[in-house]
């Protein structure tokens, strides 16, 4: 593909968020045969009907890029767990216990992953004899006052024909940064945050937390694509929305076949412990937006519990897509002409003389090009705007792949140029110069401030240090602080009406 130059200014606008996900190529699938994953359902942002109701497993997004600070390593981030609302507490979002997160990496171009990172996570409680996710003020990660917490280990599967070859340990009982649970509780978010990232050997590093949801877009296109008149669109329907992520920055020479086959496809999936306490695979994503609308409702289940070199069972809905007649019927903008090969060469094989391994098996995957250096000026259109080092080629945060998605699905490499785009270019939250890039999650406590408060830690000062851990020395005197905070104002009366509420349900539980 001959990048095209262009600014992208003065598009058409045209609700966005299905178009994405036809270009982005269209075939997802299961994980590693060897490890035993089971069947596969769904996965991106509530796409498919049974992982909407299992959000801990639910994977949102995966980018890969090479790292703009390090150019020697290659950063990849994967998130799970859509649209946290940043006040849903008291119970706080935390990756599941009973899940493997696994991200995996085929560097020959054979449709099969010949490494497999796996992330599992432990969930530790100081004290069950409360509601609360912090019992005061959090400043450090092991700070007494965060009640629950979460670990990870890292363990690195290297694979043949699916076969393991060799596992090692990367990482072993790694803090997780916590919820943003408000300006009260975590007075300092920004401290956590650094105190999450840690260094692995061979001058790897590593996160895990919780993070503002990197995706922006406007997703009011399932409102049967607001009517069509071209004026819907530009409404940022992710901001204010957190994710939980994962963020893994290592050796480029570490994941690539050798200098010579530089270009690595990467995709992420989940894996549930099912009730006979084998692992069943559950959530699948490699490219953004695929399964929500590539595939018709009969083919979902089984496009993800299918393998990555079995996608040619679902090349039609690649070749016929259902997208561009919808939006030719809605909006009468002429569908391009079928079969769609140019959707096929590019998304499904990577761009020829960019990031198409050698021999390549034609499979939904994010494929990156690790030689290619990160750009001084990232262009948001990527690859499109004569960026090499942006989407297709890898997915940096800043890529506005759903544009770059709709133009290429409208047929922008079959001379059909045009502009179109959902006019959301950037994300709300500025996103980091350094590992793990991205910005920072948005707190619980975000809104207009209670009646009476004047800004800063009002909240803070009030309740003092009253919530201490439950069953410690001070309790006595800690429920009487509680209580004039109560005298004072909603926050105490707050806390004492939920405590009794739980103090009633215990008396009552049967045994």
């Amino acid at each position: 593909m001959t990048p095209i130059s262009r600014s992208g200014t003065g598009r058409r606008g045209l609700a966005t968020l299905i178009a994405g996900a036809l270009a982005a190529g269209g075939l997802a699938a299961a994980g590693v045969a060897t490890l035993e994953p089971g069947a596969a359902y769904a996965s991106s942002h509530r796409e498919a009907p049974l992982i909407s109701g299992q959000p801990r497993y639910d994977n949102t997004d995966v980018y890969a890029f090479v790292s703009p600070d390090s150019p020697k390593t290659t950063t990849i981030i994967a998130n799970w767990i859509p649209f946290e609302d940043p006040a849903g507490g008291p119970n706080f979002y935390t990756f599941a216990d009973d899940a493997q997160y696994d991200i995996h990496i085929d560097n020959n171009g054979d449709a099969q992953g010949e490494l497999l990172l796996r992330y599992t996570f432990k969930t530790h409680t100081k004290s069950k004899k409360t509601f609360l996710y912090n019992t005061g003020p959090v400043t450090s990660l092991d700070d007494p006052d965060l009640n629950v917490t979460q670990t990870y280990d890292i363990e690195l599967f290297k694979l043949h024909n699916q076969s393991v070859v060799s596992k090692t340990k990367l990482a072993d009982d790694i803090p997780v940064a916590p919820s943003n649970v408000g300006k009260a509780s975590m007075p300092d978010y920004g401290t956590l945050r650094r105190q999450a990232v840690r260094r692995l050997a061979d001058g790897a590093r590593t996160f895990a937390g919780q993070a503002d949801d990197p995706f922006f877009l406007d997703l009011r296109v399932f409102d049967l694509l607001y009517g069509g008149d071209l004026s819907e669109v530009g409404n940022d329907t992710l901001k204010g929305y957190n994710v939980n992520s994962v963020a893994l920055q290592l050796p480029t020479d570490m994941i690539t076949e050798s200098a010579h086959q530089p270009v690595v496809g990467i995709w992420s999936t989940t894996q549930r412990k099912n009730a006979q306490g084998y692992y069943e695979q559950v959530s699948r994503l490699g490219n953004p937006l695929v399964n929500e609308v590539v595939n018709p409702l009969k083919d979902k289940d089984t496009f993800n519990a299918s393998s990555p070199w079995n996608d040619g069972q679902f090349l039609k809905n690649v070749t016929n897509p259902e997208l561009p007649k919808l939006i030719e019927a809605v909006y009468k903008i002429k569908a391009p002409a079928e079969p769609r090969n140019d959707l096929v060469d590019v998304f499904l094989k990577g761009v020829k003389g960019l990031n198409r391994p050698p021999n390549v098996r034609p499979a939904e995957m994010l494929r990156l090009n690790t030689s290619i250096k990160p750009a001084a000026e990232p262009k948001r259109l990527g690859v499109l705007d004569g960026d090499k080092a942006g989407f297709p080629n890898g997915r940096r945060l800043t890529d506005d792949v759903v544009d770059i998605a709709l133009q290429v699905v409208e047929g922008e490499l079959v001379g059909s140029e045009n502009d179109l785009g959902d006019a959301v270019d950037a994300n709300d939250q500025r996103f980091g110069d350094s590992f793990p890039y991205l910005a920072e999650p948005v707190a619980g406590s975000r809104g207009p401030l209670a009646k009476g408060t004047t800004g800063g830690n009002d909240v803070l000062n009030q309740v003092g240090d009253a919530l201490q851990p439950a069953g410690s020395a001070d309790g006595m005197r800690n429920t009487g602080l509680i209580a004039a905070s109560a005298a004072s104002g909603a926050v105490g009366i707050l806390l004492i009406g939920m405590g009794l509420a739980w103090w009633r349900r215990r008396v009552q539980r049967p045994n």
